[in-house]
């Protein structure tokens, strides 16, 4: 299965970014910005706010991948599909939640906490920001490299029922006692892969001849270094404006 790259979105350590502004590394082993509202959305949105820090960071990176696809403004609901792969999901929020809980006899559990107590729940609040009514998975990934998702979203674009669809990964850092897992760099990124090359394309994410991923040919081990590689490969169209040409598949 062939799926063309048109969109590079993420939150990390390095901050918020796209595609389209050619960063050299995307995941560093640094903290986490603490987003707000108007670091991802420039009119209000008062379901940010209410959201869990989890949610936010998996819906900062798919907003910024679909806005760097030309895709975040919508006017009549569209069949894109979204998985998400993740290591420790929600953990932190469910610790939180659980902390709520202890209080009172449970008298004064959060219910904002309990409503994100779910991996997939930030999904939910991209269908309904985005207009997406395709299928939204949030899978468990065993490896830090986020290609289960990846190799997942490609079998979701071969069976032809969702011309487009966002795979990526979605962690905060471990909790406690869970900060020993290694090797381990928090942080979002979404990557929008279509039948067809969009406005700003960056090639073309592949199975690999030995059941791997490859882009634009290369195979790649991990989610950081697919999205390493293909900033890397289409420095010189991005940076005339890439509209598609250029890139081969």
């Amino acid at each position: 299965m062939k799926a063309y790259l048109n969109g590079i979105g993420w939150v990390t350590g390095t901050g918020c970014g796209m595609g389209s502004q050619r960063s050299d590394q995307v995941f560093v082993d640094l903290p986490l910005p603490a987003l707000v509202r108007r670091d991802v959305f420039a009119e209000p949105n008062q379901r940010f706010g209410r959201m869990s820090d989890y949610a936010k960071l998996g819906l900062s990176a798919l907003a910024f991948a679909l806005r760097d696809a030309g895709l975040e403004t919508w006017s009549e609901k569209r069949p894109f599909g979204v998985v998400a792969g993740t290591r420790l999901g929600c953990l932190a929020t469910d610790l939180d939640y659980q902390r709520t809980v202890l209080l009172e006899g449970g008298g004064l559990a959060s219910p904002n906490l309990f409503a994100y107590t779910l991996a997939n729940c930030f999904l939910g609040d991209a269908a309904i920001l985005f207009g997406l009514t395709g299928s939204l998975l949030a899978v468990n990934e065993t490896e830090s490299t986020g290609l289960g998702a990846l190799a997942m979203a490609l079998d979701q674009l071969a069976l032809k029922e969702e011309p487009v669809v966002l795979a990526g990964v979605c962690d905060l850092a471990p909790p406690e006692p869970l900060a020993v897992v290694a090797p381990f760099l928090p942080g979002a990124a979404v990557l929008v892969l279509a039948e067809t090359p969009g406005p700003r394309c960056y090639g073309c994410v592949t199975v690999a001849a030995n059941g791997g991923i490859a882009c634009n040919g290369t195979p790649v081990d991990s989610i950081a270094q697919l999205i390493d590689a293909a900033l890397k490969q289409n420095g010189i169209s991005q940076q005339a404006g890439n509209t598609g040409e250029g890139t081969t598949c």
